[in-house]
């Protein structure tokens, strides 16, 4: 069973990421801020949930937590600054947006740059630790998957609806066969060689 918080007095937002293992499409973070009394016999690490149930979950999280928001950061960016630091501007970005300012935050992984003046603990596995971490694991996931299968659309041929961006074998064959779009991230391995870069409508 996950921890409803860390400190029982403080106003805590729970911040996590989705997208960072992938080769297309932004890196995106969620920060919540859920009550104290939330509890959902379902809420989990978005990675051990179904898509239906995270969507499920979505809905739940975004009525009832106190304040939530989500962030993106490109592809471009991930390439200029590498993913590491653009996983904690998207973080850095989201918490930003709240529109309750929270008095401590939980950060799922090992780490992370201090915001502001805020204060924060950086949790190992927090998503299957913390509420507000599991929270901020679902809104990250479907808000960028839901971003990647508006991308498909544009570029079906990559499959983006399936695989979201990830380095699945059909992905990378697309990107052989295709070439690479300006959605791809440069700096990483998407093939041992890269591919003559030409698909960028």
């Amino acid at each position: 069973m996950l921890l409803p918080f860390l400190h029982e007095h403080l106003l805590e937002a729970g911040c996590d990421e989705a997208g960072r293992g992938c080769i297309a499409g932004p890196v995106c973070a969620a920060a919540v801020i859920l009550p104290k009394n939330f509890n959902h016999s379902l809420i989990n690490d978005s990675k051990k949930l179904s898509e239906s149930v995270r969507e499920e979950l979505r809905v739940v999280i975004e009525r009832e937590a106190l304040a939530w928001a989500v962030s993106f950061v490109s592809p471009q960016k991930i390439d200029q600054i590498n993913i590491l630091k653009a996983s904690i501007l998207a973080m850095h970005q989201a918490v930003a947006q709240l529109t309750v300012e929270p008095e401590f935050l939980l950060i799922d992984g090992n780490r992370f740059y201090p915001y502001s003046n805020i204060p924060h603990t950086c949790v190992i596995k927090g998503d299957g630790k913390y509420t507000a971490i599991a929270a901020a694991s679902i809104l990250a996931k479907t808000h960028r998957d839901e971003y990647m299968m508006g991308l498909d659309k544009k570029f079906p041929n990559y499959l983006w609806l399936k695989n979201k961006g990830y380095p699945t074998v059909e992905h990378r064959s697309m990107i052989r066969q295709y070439g690479m779009t300006k959605h791809h991230r440069k700096s990483f391995a998407c093939l041992p060689k890269q591919p003559v870069l030409f698909n960028e409508c």
